[in-house]
């Protein structure tokens, strides 16, 4: 029984005419050295305007863009908050440094932020909790070490969707990280965003805002404002509010 061999380019079965043959065909052997050539052709395709790049100082916003792997969108928007200069000569032309790009990357290093852990964190408050005769340290807010929910945890705690999370945390300036993929939200600052200073578990009566309205003659947006100033627990299910009747 004659050995047989897989074809290298559609991989079907075939008998091989010598030891050297890896196509099944003169038709898969064409097109196989047809795409070699063709990935060949776009790998010096991409690297042929980075390369040109190299050797230039003034940049155009698309240039940049190509050379900082990123869109010529991003480039307007940097510029635009100032973290990248640039010059414009007319209407139509701007200009952007190679040296500013690099100036920019000096002046703005990576700097992971990991939340704290639980056993940190109480440590932390432990060490900073002022006695009786102490008074409280000034700017503690400012370096306190914040715990974290995973955005997972929020969505299943208060029941929302992971867009209208990410929207009011940005809404809200709640404190935020993301690490391998994932947002961590601060827990202080949205247990105070959701008015969950007590807990939700012990409380066994909630009211939508159509009840509040039809007993106490409330509308939606003035019952809003009054939990938001007298801190009404609240809690959201499935994009609905509700608050906690024995609080109201």
């Amino acid at each position: 029984m004659r050995p047989t061999r897989k074809c290298e380019f559609c991989g079907k079965t075939f008998v091989p005419r010598s030891g050297m043959q890896k196509y099944c065909s003169e038709e898969c052997q064409a097109e196989a050295k047809r795409l070699r050539k063709k990935r060949q052709q776009d790998l010096i395709n991409g690297i042929e305007p980075i390369m040109d790049l190299q050797h230039q100082e003034y940049l155009t916003f698309s240039k940049a863009a190509i050379l900082m792997g990123c869109t010529r969108q991003y480039i307007y928007k940097l510029v635009a908050n100032g973290k990248l200069k640039a010059s414009r000569l007319s209407s139509r032309m701007a200009f952007v440094r190679k040296a500013d790009i690099e100036k920019m990357f000096e002046g703005n290093p990576y700097k992971r932020v990991v939340p704290a852990s639980k056993n940190k964190l109480r440590k932390k408050a432990k060490a900073e909790k002022p006695t009786q005769n102490q008074e409280p340290t000034k700017g503690k807010e400012e370096n306190e070490v914040l715990d974290y929910y995973s955005g997972e945890e929020v969505m299943s705690i208060y029941k929302v969707k992971k867009s209208w999370l990410y929207t009011s945390a940005k809404r809200n300036q709640i404190p935020m990280c993301r690490i391998a993929g994932k947002n961590y939200y601060s827990k202080r600052h949205i247990d105070e965003f959701f008015g969950t200073a007590v807990d939700l578990n012990s409380i066994t009566e909630w009211v939508t805002a159509d009840d509040v309205e039809e007993a106490f003659s409330m509308s939606k947006s003035a019952l809003r404002a009054y939990a938001y100033r007298h801190k009404i627990p609240t809690k959201r299910e499935y994009g609905r509010t509700y608050y906690s009747k024995e609080h109201l």
